[in-house]
């Protein structure tokens, strides 16, 4: 069980990298959110004027990892499932935009998207968010804390 709670919770870093991924994690998740409110409005048929949209399931799941998982960027909350959310969408997304005839085209904004998220995944969401605040209510209450690695 701690094995999963340090993986879903990494210990928060230092307070100046906890500032820098505040900031990261603000800006990434606001234009999250952006790119996803116009999907979450339509969320199972926003793609379906492509040449082959993909299954309406596969659509939700765009559409919520991308408006929900920013809101969960933007205040730090279940911030690694949110950034594998974000991560699975954009993989997607470079692979769609690769094939495309503009060398430097929508995929360079989803990669740098999918950087973020795997560094977010690698770190956490830093000492200033809802989940750091959750781990340390977890250990005021005596619930043993989650080890790095």
């Amino acid at each position: 069980m701690i094995r999963l709670r340090s993986l879903l919770f990494p210990p928060p870093p230092s307070t100046r990298a906890s500032v820098g991924l505040l900031i990261l994690r603000a800006v990434a998740g606001g234009a999250m959110v952006s790119h996803g409110w116009g999907k979450i409005q339509d969320p199972l048929h926003w793609m379906d004027k492509a040449a082959s949209p993909p299954p309406a399931v596969f659509q939700l799941l765009a559409a919520i990892a991308e408006f929900f998982g920013g809101m969960g960027l933007i205040v730090g909350a279940l911030t690694v499932v949110a950034s594998f959310g974000v991560l699975s969408t954009m993989v997607v997304a470079i692979n769609t935009h690769l094939g495309k005839s503009d060398p430097f085209g929508r995929w360079e904004l989803a990669l740098l998207y999918l950087t973020i998220a795997g560094l977010l995944i690698a770190t956490g969401p830093g000492a200033f968010s809802i989940d750091a605040l959750l781990q340390r209510r977890a250990a005021a209450a005596g619930v043993p804390a989650p080890t790095a690695g």
